[in-house]
């Protein structure tokens, strides 16, 4: 009964510890990712710190780099519990193997006492013939086979239970010396996470020191993004003029067709007559009216949903639906940078200064390409007073991508996700730096990270 509540316990231990822990693979998977990670960010860092003085861009990467070191320290303190908890389960196997050892040695003592007192061939043949029928020495001497095969097994349990000893001795050895590894490599990464955190203090003395210049360089986005703003409105007033110029003519034409049939059906129908004035050409009042409604369904609603006049061919019904469905899981358009502008009203760090913008910027190395985030068609190519920007229209959806060069694609361009738009450019502070923004037909700008997926 003991060995089974025993046996319950560990299995209890090692279940509870299978499901509150990751295994040993995730943490060491997550753990080369995270490192990865931190390598690419202190490269970057390196092309980027030529520079002589400090940037935000510089500061996004080190508050980044902070953010997976320690996001690594805190992997490490998983494996850290992991090996606890496989330390202190295989202790208990050990003392329990330890004290059931003891047991089976002593049990198996007892025996040869037992044996050697008996040793002689008389007690063995008196023991045999004492019996008082045949039935009896038969069962006598099954049972002296029984108790030799008895002894047989106690000496194998002992040998098998000293082998599982020595395998779960050996598998503590290993957890200790792979807990004392992981705690050597705990306390390098907390001294170089200290390292890291000087190193941002350091970038944000210096931006504090340089507030002037770097109020001066908000003041010049806040114009350039004002000149995009106005450009893309009028990028979206201009399509949209466009298309209802050609559901205007559309609809002409069908208003056309329709007077064309009546007056061909109002002919045949006087022929037939011979001229009579009893049939009466259909009225066009109601055909007009049904014209009227099939237009109204066919250019508003469409399966139960509401559209406008940028989603008047399957096309850009089919670009908008296909946008909407992949919002926070559309592909970046960049391969790797950093947000060093978010979306809407941010200060900057180490300052009280305090910016607004309707899109992102990120930093990244200059002449990395940047990539279309869905399927559209380009709609303009443009710069404002030097920054190119490229606007595609994904139906009723508008992505821009700002401060670009060597521009890819042209007007016109039907674009799919991943399609190449051009190359980063350099920044007000010579690093290179990407403007992206998501804006709708009504000229209302979204937080561009709330459409695309996770970094």
């Amino acid at each position: 009964m003991i060995k089974k509540l025993f046996a319950a316990f560990i299995g209890f231990i090692i279940v509870v510890s299978a499901l509150s822990q990751d295994t040993k693979e995730d943490i060491q998977r997550k753990q080369q990712e995270l490192q990865k990670e931190i390598d690419d960010l202190n490269k970057t860092l390196g092309q980027i710190k030529s520079s002589k003085k400090q940037s935000l861009s510089q500061l996004a990467l080190v508050k980044k780099k902070i953010a997976a070191r320690t996001e690594l320290i805190n992997n490490i303190n998983r494996d850290l519990r992991r090996l606890d908890d496989n330390i202190y389960i295989s202790q208990i196997e050990i003392n329990h193997l330890r004290t059931e050892l003891d047991s089976l040695k002593d049990n198996y003592a007892k025996s040869l006492v037992f044996a050697y007192k008996n040793r002689s061939s008389y007690d063995y043949l008196n023991f045999i013939f004492s019996a008082t029928t045949f039935n009896d020495a038969i069962k006598r001497i099954a049972y002296l086979r029984s108790y030799k095969q008895y002894r047989e097994t106690q000496v194998s349990t002992i040998q098998k239970t000293q082998d599982v000893l020595q395998g779960k001795i050996s598998t503590l050895t290993s957890a200790k010396v792979e807990k004392n590894t992981a705690l050597a490599d705990q306390g390098k990464q907390l001294t170089v996470l200290q390292e890291d955190k000087k190193e941002q203090n350091d970038v944000l003395k210096d931006l504090k020191g340089r507030e002037s210049d770097i109020a001066t360089q908000i003041k010049q986005n806040q114009r350039d993004q004002q000149k995009l703003k106005g450009a893309l409105q009028a990028i979206i007033n201009r399509e949209i003029a466009e298309e209802k110029r050609k559901e205007t003519a559309r609809l002409k034409a069908i208003e056309d067709q329709k007077k064309k049939d009546a007056a061909t059906a109002a002919a045949a129908n006087n022929n037939a007559a011979s001229g009579t004035a009893k049939t009466n050409t259909p009225s066009a009042t109601p055909n007009n009216n049904a014209g009227t409604s099939n237009t109204t369904a066919t250019t508003t609603t469409k399966s139960n949903r509401v559209y406008n006049v940028l989603e008047s061919s399957d096309e850009s019904l089919n670009n908008s639906i296909n946008f909407e469905n992949y919002r926070g899981k559309l592909p970046w358009p960049v391969n790797s940078g950093n947000i060093i502008i978010p979306f809407g009203k941010y200060q900057v760090p180490g300052t009280k200064l305090w910016g607004n913008s309707d899109g992102i910027t990120i930093a990244l190395p200059v002449g990395s390409t940047v990539k279309a985030v869905a399927d559209g068609e380009v709609r303009a190519v443009f710069d404002i007073g030097g920054p190119q920007v490229v606007v595609v229209r994904h139906g009723k959806y508008f992505t821009a991508y700002s401060n670009l060069t060597n521009i890819k694609v042209s007007t016109g361009t039907q674009v799919h996700a991943g399609t190449v738009l051009g190359n980063a450019d350099k920044g007000q502070t010579g690093d290179g730096e990407v403007t992206f923004m998501v804006e709708n037909s009504s000229g209302g700008y979204m937080n561009p990270e709330s459409w695309l997926r996770p970094q």
